[in-house]
């Protein structure tokens, strides 16, 4: 068996990603989603846009639980997770999905704001801190880069050609 991160800044397509690994038959987790962590009892969840930039915490108990199923030949964990440290060492490899040109991840932003006004990049203070966080590359996690600006199939292509 054989674990993967895919991790990335906003709109770099880790869900997307996600989704089509899904399709294909690979068991890939979206963790944002699926591995969240409850809040801590004295965690600020207001969604504040100061500090809901941060990936949030994964359930490492979850995550391990998922990384020691013997059932799965390959599992995909996609998503940013502030607590990765406590878990990249379990990892086989990490994918770091990118994409240079600012005017397409905000497009990309644009398309699912579009779908959920809610989401993640809705607000001006969001759309500032995504804008910031793409040139740092700040909470990114360390790994294969992968362009992300190509299309899906051959993003996902990318990825499963490294594994194999």
């Amino acid at each position: 068996m054989r674990n993967y991160l895919i991790d990335g800044g906003s709109g770099t397509g880790k869900t997307t990603v996600c989704d089509e690994l899904q399709r294909r038959g690979y068991q890939a987790v979206h963790g944002d989603r699926e591995l969240r962590s409850a809040p801590e009892p004295d965690e600020d969840t207001s969604g504040r846009a100061s500090d809901s930039h941060l990936p949030p915490l994964w359930d490492l108990a979850k995550v391990k639980g998922l990384l020691a199923d013997q059932d799965e030949a390959v599992t995909f964990l996609c998503g940013g997770s502030r607590n990765s440290s406590e878990f990249i060492d379990l990892l086989d490899g990490v994918f770091v999905l990118e994409v240079d040109d600012l005017d397409t991840v905000m497009r990309r932003i644009d398309e699912r704001v579009l779908v959920d006004p809610s989401d993640w990049g809705g607000r001006q203070e969001e759309r500032e801190i995504i804008m910031r966080l793409h040139h740092t590359k700040e909470g990114i996690a360390q790994g294969r880069a992968i362009d992300a600006s190509a299309p899906l199939q051959l993003v996902v292509d990318e990825i499963l050609r490294h594994i194999h």
